[in-house]
C-alpha cells in the first residue's frame, strides 16, 4: 500500500494502527492523517526507536493490511 492508498483509506485503517501500535494517542492518530511519514515518526517518538525500526514495522504491518485487503475484494467478487 502506497501512501496515497493509506491516507484514501485511514478511516478504515486507524483501528489497525490502534491495535498494531497502541501507544498511540488518539490525538497522535489524528495528526497523522494517513501520512505514511506521520505515522513513521509518532512511532519513533512514542517507542523510542530509530526511524529505521519505524519504518520497518510499518511497511511489514503494510504488507499484513494490502494483502488483507486484496483478499477480501477478492471473496466479495466472488
Amino acid at each position: 500500500m502506497n501512501s496515497d492508498q493509506l491516507q484514501g483509506k485511514w478511516k478504515q485503517m486507524k483501528g489497525s494502527v490502534k491495535e498494531r501500535w497502541g501507544k498511540l494517542t488518539d490525538d497522535d492518530i489524528n495528526v497523522i492523517d494517513g501520512k505514511h511519514d506521520q505515522l513513521v515518526g509518532k512511532i519513533q517518538e512514542r517507542y523510542g526507536i530509530a526511524k529505521e525500526a519505524a519504518q520497518k514495522q510499518v511497511d511489514e504491518w503494510n504488507a499484513v493490511e494490502s494483502h488483507q485487503t486484496d483478499l477480501d475484494q477478492r471473496r466479495k467478487a466472488s
